[in-house]
């Protein structure tokens, strides 16, 4: 199965897709690691962002997204942009989506000795991190 971890951060989405079969997982190292939401106030790049991320997703068999969640309130609150962009990757029409808390993947970190594959850039640490969890 594959899966697409998706941390949302200002205006970008940031990508990580693993293949997880038999108890074996693989991180698949992409050419695209992010799209961005030019502009959140106008349609053209709302329906741009909407094709892009359908795109990404039906070009590399996606068969599920694990989205990162953000706070909704409080001094680590998710930003508008980032909540909009969810939305949207939510009703996406390629594969079904959940979403993983910071909290899951800090147990799962320290449960767990993680090795980073040496192509993930470290930005897409927490995108990754969430693939994994839904693996």
């Amino acid at each position: 199965m594959k899966i697409c971890g998706i941390e949302l951060k200002s205006n970008n989405a940031i990508l990580s897709i693993i293949e997880s079969s038999n108890e074996e997982i693989n991180y698949i190292d992409v050419k695209l690691k992010k799209i961005i939401l030019d502009n959140d106030e106008d349609k053209s790049s709302l329906l741009s962002f909407k094709n892009e991320i359908e795109s990404f997703l039906n070009d590399n068999q996606v068969e599920k997204v694990v989205i990162k969640k953000r706070a909704k309130k409080g001094t680590f609150a998710g930003g508008a942009i980032t909540f909009k962009m969810e939305g949207i990757i939510q009703l996406n029409s390629i594969c079904e989506v959940e979403f993983i808390s910071s909290q899951a993947i800090g147990k799962y970190t320290k449960k767990n000795e993680i090795e980073f594959p040496a192509s993930l850039n470290k930005y897409q640490e927490q995108s990754y991190l969430s693939a994994m969890l839904a693996a």
